[in-house]
């Protein structure tokens, strides 16, 4: 029968008809919890046609109704549990969908969506008196898959899941409502970070126009451009020739838009901004954990409750910790963060080859602009590298989770989290602190350059510096991550869902429809909300991270999340299938990774403008070797010199195949960025001025923006007051009730 109610199914054994068994069926066809999907084959399998008829079965004695439908492909079993179901979860119960205070139930309650889909989720994963899971039965290919229906989304279409409300604010109650609280919980922090983007994109973005002020007023820039006399020496084997100094004008006018005196403050004021935003958020989520009556919820204990109710036999896992499981764990961790890095050294090897092949190239541009092509293609092939060892990170992080055997799927998901997360990390920031720390420092010098491989010569800086080299690369993984990850986030969903939408064919009963509809959507899983979190905590860390060499990146960040927010909603509600919904307080380990970011962010922009911006030897060049020095002078520009300061001489009769040089026949010396002697080429004593000031730049930095960091963390409470002094007056008239009590006896 197609199209059709099926009340019966066909259980046979040894190859014969058994008699027909009456089914169960839901009362108010509207209302099914769940929705069971299976291949048409199974019906004509014994093995899994009893085994179907088994589970059902199992089901309908923990007090299920359930009916079947059927297409021209797939058998819909649709399930709903009954009231005397819920009876037996009354301690989920205690704890209402709203701020009133937690009361014992008296009688009948209408058990909300979420927590009838939660507890109908649990039921099914649990184990069957035969002792299997549905787990097992998908990989026994009896069931295809499993998933509650969207129902009663219409009101969040209207007002959330719509491109047209990308500036209004979220109705976070209403989808926790719908979606349960963690994934109210993720939209509730994502609206707070854009929120707070804010201010610091307009931080950046005057950081980055002060720059443009100084356009042509900068005296470096200056001299630079006016340095036609000047002439650099050969950078690596695909540069025959010296090139002008004067030609790297323009980039050195644009490298001011970023690497100029308000660099500092803007990396101080960041790493204020990032603990700023965290303690305000923890308030914000206190604020809503109480209006939700979730303050004093615990997931342990829920978990225990749900175990027990369903098992009374249950039998209690403890935590348990083996040393030798954590260190297998640790070694096999630090190998995959070597792989990592090693993944560095592979960018290193290319940006090498890559120079070589561009500099032989028969296209002019290529050959004229190698560095900056090396650059662009750099980042490109980093970007695909990300997009592959984002996948072998998820399994790595999963096998190592099984390994470790945690005690509860919560548990589980934080040790996947911190493992997923540290992987990821090192994939994605690797190379930036190659080229923040590593790029043109050790190269040797002119005439005596270290060779990888003994071929090849390695890669140097751009001749403006390498904060060019670090806001291109920057500039271009960030790009593309918010672009175009984000077109692949909502067109990969809605061209499978449109796809699979256009090969069934839709049914004209208007529930089979609906079933239908449902499970053309795309499927969902456990890291469904966990890969939305990793996306926004990798561009945190962009955000935070190396924030010194890109100050437009929270501005970046900030058009990125207005785009995020309202995709996701779009493929939550109208394209992917009901998530599950599971409670929460707070958005757990995420926290912790946030703050670890936000010291990181500390460390690493100090190292930045310590050692990779020009801002260190600026300042002691005007106090310490300028015009300057003695003190101001206003008709002399401080920095006036700085550039043939700032250069080294190489004699070019040193070079080892002078021969090969074009254009050398006048020329006798040529200049390069470093600070060393001109007749051994050693490091000069400006070198080793520069190496302890720089030190101490950085000790002093890093203490100063922790040290602002812990005051404002300590400035701001987490909890606010009136949150603390709600939930002491309900503890004060809980024990009020109870003294009468225990005095009457």
């Amino acid at each position: 029968m197609q199209g059709e109610e099926r009340r019966q199914i066909l259980v046979e054994a040894d190859g014969e008809g058994l008699p027909l068994m009456d089914m169960g069926s839901c009362k108010d066809p509207d209302l099914c919890d769940y929705v069971l999907v299976a291949d048409h084959a199974t019906l004509r399998n014994p093995r899994q046609a009893r085994q179907q008829h088994r589970f059902l079965e199992d089901l309908r004695k923990k007090g299920f109704q359930y009916k079947v439908k059927e297409d021209q492909e797939k058998v819909f079993f649709g399930i709903r549990a009954d009231k005397e179901v819920f009876d037996l979860y009354r301690t989920l119960l205690m704890e209402p969908e709203g701020p009133a205070p937690r009361v014992q139930l008296a009688g009948p309650t209408t058990v909300p969506a979420t927590t009838r889909i939660r507890i109908v989720n649990f039921i099914l994963n649990s184990k069957t008196a035969a002792g299997d899971t549905f787990h097992d039965l998908v990989k026994d290919r009896v069931f295809e898959t499993k998933f509650p229906l969207h129902e009663g989304e219409e009101d969040l279409k209207k007002k959330w899941a719509q491109w047209r409300q990308m500036f209004r604010e979220q109705p976070v109650d209403d989808i926790r409502k719908y979606f349960g609280e963690k994934v109210a919980l993720y939209f509730a922090w994502l609206g707070w970070y854009t929120y707070m983007l804010v201010p610091a994109a307009v931080a950046g973005l005057i950081i980055f126009l002060s720059g443009f002020s100084l356009f042509d007023a900068s005296q470096i820039s200056k001299e630079i451009c006016e340095a036609r006399d000047i002439f650099m020496c050969p950078r690596g084997d695909h540069s025959r020739k010296y090139q002008r100094l004067s030609d790297t004008c323009t980039f050195a006018k644009l490298t001011h838009l970023f690497d100029n005196e308000g660099t500092v403050l803007f990396a101080i004021f960041m790493a204020l901004w990032a603990t700023v935003f965290l303690e305000i958020w923890k308030r914000q989520r206190a604020r809503v954990v109480l209006h939700w009556d979730l303050y004093g919820w615990d997931e342990d204990q829920e978990e225990v409750a749900l175990e027990l109710i369903n098992c009374p036999d249950y039998k209690l896992q403890l935590h348990q910790h083996s040393y030798l499981r954590s260190t297998i764990i640790l070694i096999l961790s630090l190998f995959m963060i070597c792989l990592m890095i090693g993944m560095a050294h592979v960018l290193v090897v290319y940006r090498v080859l890559a120079a070589a092949a561009f500099s032989n190239s028969a296209l002019p541009f290529l050959e004229e602009q190698v560095t900056t092509a090396v650059v662009v293609t750099g980042a490109l092939v980093h970007y695909v590298i990300i997009l592959i060892l984002t996948k072998i990170n998820k399994c790595v992080a999963l096998k190592l989770c099984d390994f470790e055997k945690p005690r509860t799927f919560s548990e589980r998901e934080s040790k996947f989290t911190v493992k997923f997360f540290t992987l990821q990390f090192f994939a994605h920031f690797s190379s930036l602190v190659y080229i923040a720390f590593i790029l043109g420092r050790i190269n040797g010098h002119p005439g005596k350059s270290v060779r990888l491989a003994g071929l090849w010569k390695l890669e140097e800086c751009h001749l403006s510096g390498c904060m060019m080299d670090l806001f291109v690369q920057m500039a271009i993984i960030m790009g593309l991550k918010q672009t175009l990850s984000n077109c692949m986030e909502y067109l990969g969903p809605w061209l499978a869902y449109k796809y699979r939408s256009m090969r069934g064919r839709e049914s004209r009963d208007p529930e089979l429809r609906d079933w239908q509809r449902n499970y053309h959507l795309n499927p969902v899983n456990t890291f469904s909300l966990f890969d939305e979190f990793m996306e926004m905590m990798i561009q945190y860390g962009f955000t935070t991270i190396f924030v010194a060499a890109f100050p437009l990146a929270p501005l970046l960040a900030l058009f990125s999340n207005l785009v995020e927010i309202r995709l996701d909603a779009i493929k939550m509600v109208r394209l992917q299938r009901r998530l599950v919904p599971r409670k929460a307080k707070d958005i757990g380990t995420w926290l912790q990774v946030l703050e670890t970011i936000g010291v990181l962010a500390v460390i690493a922009n100090g190292m930045v403008i310590a050692f990779t911006s020009e801002f260190i030897p600026r300042v002691v060049y005007k106090y310490r070797y300028g015009p300057c020095r003695q003190g101001a002078r206003p008709a002399v520009d401080c920095l006036t010199g700085y550039i043939n300061h700032s250069l080294s001489v190489f004699h070019t009769k040193d070079f080892q195949h002078p021969v090969k040089m074009e254009g050398s026949e006048n020329i006798t010396e040529c200049r390069y960025r470093d600070y060393r002697n001109p007749l051994d080429y050693n490091f000069s004593e400006q070198f080793w001025v520069l190496l302890a000031i720089r030190l101490a730049f950085l000790i002093l930095f890093e203490h100063v923006a922790l040290c602002i960091k812990l005051v404002a963390a300590w400035f701001v409470p987490d909890v606010p007051q009136s949150v603390k002094n709600k939930v002491l007056e309900e503890k004060y008239k809980r024990l009020r009730e109870k003294i009468p009590k225990s005095t009457d006896v």
